[in-house]
């Protein structure tokens, strides 16, 4: 079978021979698939294990931690996620192609002195403690994917609550604007409309706060968290907002090897530095037919890994956030917003107080 792992690189696949492997015989083909030492893995079916910030914050993460475990125990199958934290550094393997920074008798133009400032490093710490979802919100829109449009196309739209002090968000309700989803995400927005929806959740003592969609089903197959379209219209929708705590979530089914299907939500802030490189125009904003869909390309040369590129994996400007649930005080059901230019009218998932 193949287990997807997952950790501050990405995205990376190790195939398992034996279905009665066990943890110890994991870390090793990890080690020898992945180039990461035994001795310096920890694994954890866990998400928040790459929230980790110390070493003794993994001591927490105890699923994976005895060695003779089976993975059959630990319900992995076939395309399983397993978290991966590690000590040290290492070269990814399919990395976008580099020319060294600054190479001895290489001019220098303007040009290459500003890319001398823009390096793309990971940011460990988002601006977003955590973000809570109400149960009752969250399920209403996976379901309405799940069982109206099976996951088949995508569905997107703008999350509303609030946002405490310690920077912490609370999604009380979505809206979802007049849109066309296949496999790409296309919003018509109404900017009218927006301006009621805003003008309801002030009402409430709320505001926006993100940018929820979910990917098709056929990108399960995929080696990428966000794809270079997604990370666009992400990052586009944060730099928008002109808020910290902005919250880009994603809903996804994935389906396991006796052909169940499980769905996932994960949060992400996009980093600081891509808001940035989006704000100054560095990315480029025509996607290709042969891009590599993990990849986003620059305008110019950024610095990743001390490295000249103009291809960065997706993956650097994401920053990942925990994700919790509480019940909230709206009572919910679904108002559709028409507009008679629209086929499809807007969803505005929202309720009256209990």
């Amino acid at each position: 079978m193949m287990l997807r792992i997952r950790s501050r690189d990405g995205l990376e696949r190790v195939s398992v021979d034996n279905p009665h492997t066990t943890v110890a015989e994991l870390k090793v083909l990890i080690q020898s698939q992945l180039q990461i030492p035994v001795q310096n893995q920890t694994l954890s079916a866990n998400q928040n294990l790459l929230l980790a910030k110390a070493p003794h914050d993994l001591l927490q993460f105890t699923d994976m931690a005895n060695p003779n475990t089976p993975l059959s125990s630990l319900n992995l199958t076939h395309g399983s996620i397993v978290f991966l934290a590690y000590e040290g550094e290492r070269t990814v393997r399919g990395g976008p192609a580099v020319h060294p920074a600054g190479s001895f008798g290489r001019k220098m133009t303007m040009d290459d002195l500003i890319a001398k400032q823009m390096r793309v490093t990971r940011q460990e710490t988002s601006h977003c403690e955590s973000v809570s979802f109400d149960r009752d919100c969250a399920n209403a829109f996976q379901h309405y994917v799940n069982e109206s449009l099976a996951f088949a196309v995508k569905r997107g739209g703008f999350m509303y609550g609030v946002v405490s002090e310690d920077g912490k968000v609370e999604v009380n309700f979505i809206y979802e604007p007049p849109q066309q989803g296949t496999e790409d995400l296309l919003f018509m927005r109404d900017l009218e409309e927006e301006k009621l929806v805003d003008a309801i959740a002030m009402g409430l003592g709320m505001r926006r706060v993100g940018f929820i969609f979910t990917q098709t089903i056929m990108q399960d197959k995929k080696d990428y968290t966000l794809s270079n379209k997604e990370v666009l219209q992400a990052v586009e929708l944060h730099a928008e907002s002109g808020l910290k705590e902005w919250v880009t979530a994603v809903v996804k089914l994935e389906v396991n090897e006796d052909g169940g299907a499980e769905i996932h939500f994960e949060a992400f802030q996009m980093s600081d530095m891509c808001v940035r490189l989006f704000k100054d125009g560095w990315f480029e904003t025509e996607i290709r037919d042969d891009d590599d869909p993990k990849l986003s390309r620059m305008k110019k040369d950024v610095v990743v890994g001390g490295k000249d590129v103009k291809e960065v994996d997706n993956d650097f400007f994401l920053v990942l956030v925990k994700i919790i649930d509480h019940q909230g005080v709206l009572r919910y059901t679904l108002l559709l917003l028409c507009r008679a230019r629209f086929h499809q009218p807007s969803r505005l998932r929202i309720g009256t107080l209990m």
